[in-house]
């Protein structure tokens, strides 16, 4: 092979090899806009949900807020509902110490009463 034929060969590979790095490198530029005017919508698409994010947010903080009422509440019914029951089991001690007083005075009536005795006895 003559000399020039080799430097031919050398120039037309190295041209060739130009032109593939420029389209890999035209190809890798389009790519990276598409992926830029992606990103660009993404964010956007996001900036627009993010109101409606914010809204449940504010529900959800809102129902813990009355939940925790609730459970105060629920708390406070509780104290007293226990509070009720001590007041009842009292009431129901001083009204059967009450009853047995009541029924020593008819025992004791009984003793006492000359025709109770006469009846017991027929």
């Amino acid at each position: 092979m003559a000399t020039s034929t080799i430097i031919v060969i050398i120039v037309v590979a190295v041209v060739v090899i130009l032109i593939i790095a420029a389209l890999i490198w035209m190809a890798m530029r389009k790519r990276r806009a598409r992926r830029r005017i992606e990103a660009a919508s993404i964010r956007d698409e996001a900036a627009g949900r993010q109101h409606q994010v914010g809204q449940r947010e504010a529900l959800a903080d809102e129902t813990a807020a009355r939940a925790r009422a609730a459970a105060a509440e629920a708390d406070a019914k509780k104290a007293r509902a226990a509070s009720l029951q001590q007041q009842a089991a009292a009431h129901r001690s001083e009204a059967a110490t009450s009853r047995d007083e009541l029924n020593h005075e008819f025992e004791r009536a009984d003793e006492i009463d000359p025709d109770e005795k006469r009846r017991g006895i027929t």
